[in-house]
């Protein structure tokens, strides 16, 4: 992959994650001389998790493009508006707008049954272990679903209600890559909110996990996305 345009670029995970499952994408983008860092957010609020990621892209040196999956993507709508992002990649994530709520986004649309969240006293969810490969990692062997349902990081469920202040897709370029076999998101979602957003779409035939299992599609389209960006910068 040859790297044009924009060097930097931040990955932002999802909930019921951390940023270890990027490790493919950082290698393909790595690999052809981008500067990639992973943001580790806490999934304790909303305000934590944006906080994280603007402590790494106050480190950046220069122009970046951020990345978010899933509930990654609410979190870089609202972190995006800072002055280092040039563009913004959606992978199969969710992209509200200023004054909703990420929850609100799942309205109008068809269930997903398969996607089980065990929510705790204290409010916090891990998906379901049973039901964990089939409603998020199905096209992931049996190990790697297994290590990543070990692996999870439990959610708190109240940033569902947060409300997005800023929704920086309206005033950045954006990308979303979207998984067609997701069981997470109804696909019509995740069609409507990509569309709503003009973000230019990927399709690509994988699971919720397809930042896991499709590392390779993933890294392409971000670095299709910071070489587009880095021309319309300098247009």
């Amino acid at each position: 992959m040859e790297n044009v345009g924009i060097t930097n670029v931040v990955l932002v995970h999802g909930a019921f994650a951390d940023g270890s499952a990027w490790r493919g994408v950082y290698d393909v983008l790595t690999a052809s001389g981008h500067r990639v860092s992973v943001a580790q957010i806490p999934l304790t609020s909303f305000d934590d998790d944006v906080a994280a990621t603007r402590r790494v892209l106050d480190r950046q040196d220069g122009p970046t493009i951020l990345v978010g999956h899933s509930w990654g993507g609410t979190v870089i709508t609202e972190v995006g508006v800072h002055e280092k992002v040039a563009g913004l990649v959606y992978v199969s994530a969710l992209i509200p707008d200023a004054g909703q709520t990420s929850g609100e986004q799942y309205e109008g649309f068809a269930p997903t049954p398969e996607f089980v969240i065990d929510v705790g006293d204290d409010g916090f969810g891990f998906l379901n272990p049973d039901a964990f490969k089939p409603g998020f990692a199905a096209d992931a062997s049996d190990a790697d679903a297994a290590f990543l349902c070990d692996a999870q990081v439990p959610v708190n469920m109240a940033v569902f209600g947060a409300e997005v202040t800023h929704a920086a897709w309206r005033d950045k370029p954006s990308w979303a890559v979207i998984a067609t076999d997701d069981r997470a998101f109804d696909q019509a979602m995740l069609q409507h909110m990509a569309t709503r957003a003009g973000a230019t779409i990927t399709n690509v035939a994988a699971s919720h996990a397809l930042y896991f299992t499709q590392a390779e599609a993933v890294a392409e389209v971000i670095a299709t996305a910071a070489r587009d960006a880095a021309l319309s910068t300098s247009a």
